[in-house]
């Protein structure tokens, strides 16, 4: 095991450490009425998880967050590399995509309602959008920041744009579009936890909700830190990941 490696690792044990002590600081000062201590939570939520009734709930968030991160990941490529290799409309549609980023997407959730309805669907939208409009402008940047020689190269090559993007742009372009995928990956899981909470009838946000509606603490303690669990440990391992990429360039 390198150096780096080991004290990466005393690091994250470090913080873990301290947020463990600011948590049960917290839960002294604050008492049972909002917190549960962290031995407690670890407890229940060893419960919860072993329970029945809880699976169901994960498979649903986790279906509708894996169908919403493939339709941002793929909808952001696309449009980034739209935008970022042609560059009178990157100039003319850009604008509008940071316009249309700056919008609280939870205004947007009523039209998404009307228009595909409570469920499945309706929170796979939700979770998407938060995704797309990041995952593109990070494409765009990195498609603009490729060295003009290679395009140049693929172009004496006679490369169409399929086979431009897939040998030249892509390749080159990796470590800032894996970036804003990074960034993409946590939006798009907000999203779609945002979209169980305000109109879903089962999954981890709707759990969340009917926990918060029922003032059952433990519960809402046990739910947000298995969310908080799962999305610490995916975004350091794409955090290390990036920082491989971007190493290489």
């Amino acid at each position: 095991m390198s150096a780096e490696t080991l004290k990466s690792a005393r690091n994250a044990l470090v913080l873990i450490a301290g947020l463990l002590i600011a948590w049960q600081a917290l839960y002294w000062l604050v008492g049972d009425a909002a917190l549960r201590p962290p031995l407690a939570t670890f407890r229940y939520t060893a419960t919860l998880v072993t329970s029945e009734m809880f699976w169901p709930h994960l498979s649903e968030s986790m279906r509708a967050f894996a169908a919403a991160l493939a339709i941002a990941v793929g909808a952001g490529l696309s449009l980034g590399f739209w935008l970022g290799f042609h560059r009178f409309s990157g100039q003319v549609f850009e604008p509008m995509l940071v316009a249309i980023y700056s919008i609280p997407k939870i205004t947007l959730y009523p039209i998404l309602l009307l228009t595909f309805g409570l469920g499945m669907p309706a929170k796979i939208a939700f979770g998407a959008i938060h995704g797309i409009i990041p995952i593109a402008l990070f494409t765009i940047n990195a498609v603009r920041n490729v060295k003009p020689i290679l395009i140049k190269t693929g172009r004496v090559h006679g490369f169409g744009p399929a086979e431009m993007v897939r040998s030249i742009l892509f390749p080159a372009a990796l470590p800032e579009i894996f970036t804003g995928f990074r960034i993409g990956f946590s939006l798009t899981l907000i999203g779609t936890m945002l979209g169980e909470m305000f109109a879903a009838q089962r999954g981890l946000g709707y759990l969340l909700m009917t926990a918060i509606g029922l003032h059952n603490v433990d519960l809402i303690m046990a739910v947000t830190l298995l969310l908080i669990a799962f999305a610490a440990l995916v975004s350091s391992i794409l955090l290390a990941i990036d920082r491989r990429l971007h190493r290489r360039v």
